[in-house]
């Protein structure tokens, strides 16, 4: 067994090989100070507290770990039909020196079984025994992969459950349904089942006892367009296991139900839940204009690793604080988070607060009077008065908190989007009406003093730890990544900020690094050098090396990058 450091509240645990990976993620189930684990190929990623535990402390106790040899036994079944007519398949076949039926015949015949879930809910990493598939995966990572995707990357193949960034070679498709939230459990492919692929012909495949595909979004929020895609980072993987039938569907029942949006023929409609004659409705905010990005978010889902879901929420959870505890909220009651300027209308009376970025705030009430809104002052707010934000100057993303928090129907227990998994509500588009809450738990406060925030152009010194793979790279290119600048380019999103350097970073070590988990801030790097920084929907698990990751103090300032920041980083 070996330790690394992978933040400076996570450690990676190389284990001998994959089973004994599987053995000691089961080991650890009740270990003080340990958040979550996600076990890899062969690590298991362990994020710990660092308030109740010291990273040697919880060494130590994971050193001492012994496990017996047993194999972990199958859980299910399951035969999933393939198309094989991937846009990857002849030059996996060419890589591999066999003919393109050769390699779909041994795909086929092959006993696969899924080892971890990971990169998004429902993919499921599965291995055989058959020696043929070890593939290379692609030197950059293709920024959209179609859902139903069937791929191979090193020794597994997977099924992509929507579309997605990825670096697998892409083999086929199949419309078999991997992740259905109402499902028990929601993957299709869990953690130990035994998986026969077989060759679909004709129109349809042949799936009649599984549901069709209901994304969290579609399903309480239907009237809402899908979350917005991400646009620009990464590779695959994370490990999920099952969920128990309490959080696959109880989750979706927490739900109240003031407001819904329902879009019929293009039009948006309020439909109070209040019988006609009854209180009047509660307060609601209505998009007139929406931004490059308008989501609601939260604290995320923590503690959801092992069904391949990150936490996600808020970007720049300072922020996200910050309004909350100016209108009286919670600290983690939902919010609005935008990148660039909408223009809101709020309708019945409240009080809101705008954070995050810096740029022009105006309020306009009804009458057609406008007023300045200063950044972190609760205000109140007026049936009829429109907010709107203008493009920032500084920072990239504005939080919008109102009093008693944004009113959505939770998936797995928060109101986020991830816009990875395609867990929680749609992004926000023109019309759409939210609701607002009632859960406020304290008086409105005082101003929140405006943050230092880069506008494009500037340098930000961002603090890392080195590891756990910063082994993989050269001398130099550990010196490059701490010397030379780096610059955020228009090719990023909440799943991962795309750097560009002038020296990209050189390998010390070839080859193929087994899917391993990752953390918020990661820094992984691509074959072509140039880093990706994780973000919050960043997939929980991949296979290219990461070299450092943010301290989580720097996690929040790495949130409000606009394109063109230029970044230095620097060893804690």
């Amino acid at each position: 067994m070996r330790i690394l450091t992978a933040s400076d509240h996570a450690l990676l645990v190389e284990a001998a090989d994959l089973d004994e990976a599987m053995r000691l993620n089961l080991a650890w189930d009740d270990v003080p100070g340990i958040v979550e684990r996600i076990p890899g190929a062969r690590t298991v990623l362990v994020r710990f507290d660092p308030l109740r535990v010291t990273a040697a402390e919880l060494a130590s106790v994971l050193e001492a770990t012994q496990t017996d040899a047993e194999r972990i036994a199958p859980t299910r079944q399951v035969t999933v039909p393939v198309r094989y007519d991937g846009e990857d398949l002849a030059a996996t076949a060419s890589l591999l020196g066999v003919s393109t039926e050769e390699l779909v015949n041994r795909h086929l015949a092959a006993d696969w079984h899924v080892a971890f879930s990971g990169f998004a809910p429902g993919f499921g990493y599965l291995v055989s025994g058959d020696a043929l598939f070890d593939v290379p995966r692609r030197s950059s990572p293709r920024t959209r992969v179609p859902a139903g995707s069937v791929g191979l990357a090193g020794a597994f193949t997977g099924v992509y459950p929507r579309e997605s960034p990825g670096g697998w070679q892409l083999i086929g498709r199949s419309d078999a349904v991997m992740w259905d939230i109402d499902r028990n459990p929601p993957a299709l492919l869990v953690s130990g089942a035994l998986v026969k692929f077989e060759r679909a012909e004709g129109e349809g495949l042949r799936l009649a006892s599984f549901a069709q595909p209901v994304s969290t979004a579609a399903a309480v929020r239907p009237s809402l367009n899908d979350p917005q895609q991400p646009s620009g980072a990464l590779t695959e993987g994370s490990p999920r296991g099952r969920e128990s039938e309490s959080q696959s569907r109880g989750s979706l029942s927490e739900r109240s139900e003031p407001k819904r949006v329902e879009r019929a023929e293009g039009e948006s409609k309020l439909t109070p839940a209040a019988e006609e004659g009854e209180s009047k409705p509660s307060p609601t905010i209505e998009v007139i204009r929406h931004s490059l990005q308008l989501l609601i978010q939260d604290r995320g889902r923590p503690g959801h690793a092992a069904l391949g879901v990150t936490a996600s929420g808020a970007a720049d959870r300072t922020a996200m604080r910050d309004a909350n505890h100016a209108v009286g909220n919670a600290r983690g009651a939902a919010v609005l988070e935008s990148i660039g300027g909408p223009t809101l209308r709020f309708h019945g009376n409240g009080v809101a607060a705008v954070t995050g970025a810096l740029g022009d705030i105006t309020l306009t009430d009804a009458a057609g009077f406008s007023r300045s809104i200063r950044l972190g002052t609760p205000f109140a707010t007026a049936d009829g008065d429109e907010l709107t934000l203008g493009h920032p100057t500084h920072g990239l993303r504005y939080i919008i908190g109102v009093r008693g928090g944004i009113d959505m129907p939770p998936a797995l227990g928060s109101h986020s989007t991830d816009t990875l998994a395609g867990l929680g509500p749609a992004a926000l588009a023109a019309g759409d009406i939210v609701a607002v809450g009632d859960a406020a738990e304290r008086a409105v406060a005082p101003d929140a003093q405006p943050r230092a925030l880069p506008a494009s152009g500037d340098l930000v010194e961002l603090e890392i730890t080195l590891g756990p793979r910063d082994d993989w790279f050269t001398a130099s290119a550990r010196h490059n990544l701490t010397t030379q600048e780096w610059v955020v380019t228009p090719r990023s999103d909440r799943v991962g900020i795309r750097l560009q350097g002038d020296v990209p970073l050189e390998r010390a070590t070839a080859g193929e690094l087994p899917s391993e988990g990752a953390v918020t801030g990661a820094i992984q790097v691509p074959l072509d050098g140039q880093p990706v920084l994780f973000g919050p929907d960043h997939p929980l698990t991949g296979g290219y090396p990461i070299i450092g990751a943010l301290t989580d103090g720097f996690i929040d300032l790495a949130g409000q990058l606009p394109p063109g920041a230029r970044v230095r980083f620097r060893v804690r």
